[in-house]
């Protein structure tokens, strides 16, 4: 029964129970909550002090000791990592800094989801049909099932990599520690591999969480997006419907447009500057994993490495992906209005429509820093970079010099 209450929001609910679009973040809020980003609202002083300091804590640990702590490691211990050690804590670090600046963005920016939501709770009342409710039902399920994915990759690949180089005798990291020596004895290895871990643990959770709520929202958004091209689709074909009537649904259907835009507009400044870091690091980290993976792992490492690869991935295609669906489906309803039945209607009702079709022409488009649009084409460009890196490493040889 525990099992099938925690995953049942992965699954279309039937049309008999309530769903609302806010029911697609339920997951991700519950990270949010586990890993203190959102403190609870009432309860004991002290318990709710306690969370606060828990708040810091990991905010603390996985946001500024851990990079500090790679660069430490670099410049206290450089001269004794191994080749794959090396590139594996520096393939990590170069993610951890980026995360620390993501992470940070979307913590600063929490109250812009929750203004979305109250949106999206307006939208979900024109949610009026089994058709729509169904079709609200899968976006919700999606988003909650990519978020559990995402939870699975990049915890998989903390625990993989752990147990990898545990195993080997190493800690996963080699996070600089300035109280214990992991290389005196077996429990020093053992509390040294944890502590990392631990710290690992904070750090992935937070990066996937600035990583994955824009993924959440946009999903959610097309999913409405997709509802309002349905009720634009059917203007007009209701018979018994007066021409007053039949403009008030135009008008409604302006506004939920309207809305939709506003969501993306409260958006914009959070997915422009998580994405924009990614996609300045996204190239780099790829090819030292690649390298990392080609040329000195052995195999259970170059298999943690490749659930890092995945991770990465994960950070910015299936976004960018939705960004060019979203594109696509803008295009689509000006088609759609276009083909509506709009040639016997009075000319108010015409003209109308043709302000709504000429302001549905300009696609809803996301940029990165403001300079770079987020799309599919933008992010293969960025990650070529990794392929540059390996052909470097190949044609000059640099591999065997450093084994």
């Amino acid at each position: 029964m525990a099992k099938e209450a925690f995953f049942k929001y992965i699954k279309p609910a039937p049309l008999t129970q309530k769903v609302t679009t806010r029911d697609g973040c339920v997951y991700m809020y519950r990270v949010m909550k586990f890993i203190g980003w959102i403190p609870p609202k009432k309860g004991p002083i002290f318990l709710r002090g306690l969370y606060y300091f828990y708040s810091f804590f990991t905010f603390t640990f996985g946001v500024i000791y851990l990079p500090l702590g790679f660069a430490l490691s670099y410049l206290n211990e450089f001269d004794k990592f191994t080749p794959d050690e090396f590139l594996t804590s520096l393939q990590v670090a170069l993610n951890a800094y980026g995360g620390a600046v993501k992470s940070s963005i979307t913590y600063i920016n929490l109250w812009r989801l929750r203004k979305v939501e109250n949106i999206l709770d307006e939208l979900d009342e024109r949610v009026d049909s089994d058709a729509a409710r169904k079709k609200l039902h899968k976006s919700v399920a999606l988003s909650n099932f990519v978020f559990l994915f995402f939870t699975i990759v990049y915890n998989g690949y903390t625990g993989s990599t752990f147990l990898a180089y545990l195993a080997s005798g190493r800690p996963p990291w080699s996070v600089y520690n300035p109280f214990i020596d992991w290389r005196d004895s077996l429990l020093n290895l053992f509390i040294q591999a944890n502590f990392e871990y631990l710290i690992m643990s904070w750090a992935v959770i937070q990066d996937q969480l600035s990583d994955t709520y824009l993924l959440v929202f946009i999903i959610l958004i097309r999913g409405h997006f997709n509802l309002l091209m349905g009720r634009v689709q059917n203007l007009r074909t209701d018979p018994n419907k007066s021409d007053d009537e039949n403009y008030e649904d135009l008008v409604n259907c302006i506004n939920d447009h309207k809305k939709i835009l506003e969501c993306c507009k409260l958006l914009r400044p959070m997915i422009s500057g998580t994405i924009f870091v990614q996609f300045g690091l996204i190239g780099s980290v790829l090819g030292l994993t690649l390298i990392n993976i080609f040329f000195f792992s052995n195999l259970w490492r170059g298999l943690a490495s490749c659930v890092f690869v995945l991770a990465v991935l994960c950070q910015t295609f299936p976004f960018c992906y939705n960004c060019n669906l979203l594109i696509d489906e803008c295009q689509e309803l000006g088609v759609r209005i276009f083909q509506s039945n709009w040639i016997d209607a009075p000319a108010r009702y015409k003209s109308t429509l043709i302000q709504f079709m000429h302001h549905v022409q300009q696609p809803i488009m996301f940029m990165a820093g403001g300079i770079i649009p987020i799309t599919m084409n933008s992010n293969i460009t960025v990650a070529k970079f990794a392929f540059s890196i390996i052909t470097v490493v190949r044609e000059m040889n640099l591999a065997e010099q450093f084994k």
